[in-house]
């Protein structure tokens, strides 16, 4: 099940005001920067694709939405086609969400927070280099807003068992909060290209929510 390659970007597009290297995130944090706006904030980590910024930016108009992704390629796939699609809430960020975090995001800046199907580095001895590790969970309770959620999904159960048990040993976020499985109303109503994937190989998803005490 590897990744397709990645469609060409049409030159004539401008996306710029949909993506940027970690660099250019303004210091100090200002979204009016960012969105031009202030609203209610959402952050994924590892957005892949886009496909979840994309939906989640459609959807609900009303909020901004900061998608963060390591690898460049898709990172500039995922603005390019936010820019597409005419999202003006909506950016992409190339760079490491467990720095930007630290470096950049205010305490009590989001609403939520969406890490879906990270890396699982299966190895034991790799274990360390897991997005969910013992600092960035602390991490996400910090800037999430009282009341804020963390939605967590992974394909692998053991690693969901131990993002569980990190995050009641190092944070306050209240959960596992159940999350319902809907059928998908058409090809694209999925939270990321992993997840359908996942779904239409009748995979297992375990999915989870934490809400940070208000």
């Amino acid at each position: 099940m590897g990744r397709k390659t990645l469609p060409k970007l049409n030159p004539s597009v401008d996306f710029s005001r949909n993506f940027r290297t970690a660099e250019l995130v303004p210091r100090p944090w200002d979204p009016e920067a960012l969105f031009g706006r202030i609203a209610p904030l959402e952050i994924e980590v590892g957005c892949g694709k886009g496909l979840f910024l994309r939906n989640a930016s459609a959807g609900s108009p009303e909020r901004d939405f900061l998608g963060i992704e390591i690898a460049f390629k898709y990172a500039e796939f995922a603005g390019y086609r936010l820019a597409k699609e005419g999202r003006t809430n909506a950016v992409m960020i190339h760079g490491d969400g467990q720095k930007l975090f630290p470096e950049v995001i205010p305490d009590a800046t989001a609403a939520a927070v969406h890490v879906y199907f990270p890396d699982p580095w299966w190895k034991k001895r790799h274990h360390r280099r897991r997005v969910m590790n013992e600092t960035f969970s602390k991490e996400i309770e910090r800037v999430l807003i009282p009341g804020g959620i963390l939605h967590f999904w992974t394909d692998v159960e053991e690693y969901f068992d131990m993002t569980v048990q990190l995050l009641h040993d190092n944070t306050q976020l209240a959960g596992p909060l159940p999350v319902d499985e809907r059928p998908a109303e058409h090809d694209l109503d999925y939270r990321t290209h992993f997840e359908r994937r996942m779904r239409k190989n009748d995979l297992d998803v375990f999915r989870s929510e934490f809400r940070k005490p208000a």
